[in-house]
């Protein structure tokens, strides 16, 4: 297990690892300190071809309470503000343009920008006890960039339930909703995770990069836009090495033999 700072790297095997934020003090604030490092790994990560998918979680008592307020109540000035806020959304768009699938880990609470970071990720999973909230309301700080992430997942009139009231969500109505993918028990939620994460790195890593880029990229296109973008996304995948080898190996009944090019 690779260490750096707070952020611990975990090779699971040759294909899967796990970023763990590990600072059950501050229940795995998202600071200034632990963004960055988050950032520069997920950058390492997404740039290793040996890795095929990423795992995040928490240690400690749950997943992430969202930014340190007491670091936040200590910045003052707008500039800091905005510096905070901007960093945080780089932490995002880094988890959904990246080129690796990413799956969220939770146990215990994800709140605010710990939320944030469960709808950003492309997969997410719980314990049956989990909660999500966007509680920033409470103390009359709005969540607004959460909602951004967590509205892409969930529909709007739930989404703004939880905005106005701060109020969490259990996990299995979190499920109900599309913020996470599924909820177990606690003795079974690492197996689980590992069962759907193994199952991805078995494709064709060339593959799930193109099709996680280009599903990202279509939903933000008018219909008529989004069906030539991935028309054109799957005619230059199918001129890959990949697709040529995995339907030759579906009609001759055999186990494709994957070159991710």
């Amino acid at each position: 297990m690779e260490s750096l700072s707070n952020i611990k790297i975990k090779k699971i095997n040759k294909d899967i690892v796990s970023i763990i934020i590990d600072e059950p003090k501050t229940y795995n604030s998202l600071s200034f300190k632990n963004l960055n490092d988050l950032i520069k790994n997920f950058k390492k990560l997404d740039n290793d071809k040996n890795i095929k998918v990423i795992i995040i979680e928490g240690s400690g008592k749950g997943f992430s309470a969202g930014h340190n307020l007491k670091e936040v109540s200590g910045l003052k000035k707008k500039a800091k503000y905005q510096k905070l806020f901007n960093l945080c959304s780089k932490l995002m768009l880094q988890i959904v343009e990246g080129r690796k699938p990413v799956i969220a880990k939770v146990h215990g609470a994800a709140f605010a920008a710990g939320c944030q970071l469960v709808g950003s990720c492309d997969l997410a999973y719980s314990t049956n006890d989990a909660i999500f909230a966007t509680p920033g309301v409470n103390i009359g700080l709005f969540c607004s960039t959460p909602m951004v992430a967590v509205s892409r997942k969930i529909n709007r009139k739930p989404m703004m339930k939880m905005l106005l009231t701060g109020e969490p969500i259990k996990a299995n109505f979190a499920k109900e909703l599309g913020l996470i993918n599924n909820c177990y028990s606690k003795s079974k939620l690492n197996n689980e995770v590992l069962k759907i994460a193994k199952t991805i790195a078995s494709k064709s890593n060339l593959t799930i990069k193109i099709g996680k880029q280009a599903f990202y990229k279509q939903l933000e296109m008018p219909l008529k836009k989004a069906y030539a973008y991935t028309s054109k996304m799957m005619t230059n995948n199918m001129m890959a090495m990949d697709a040529k080898e995995g339907i030759s190996a579906f009609l001759e009944k055999r186990k494709p033999n994957w070159k991710d090019k």
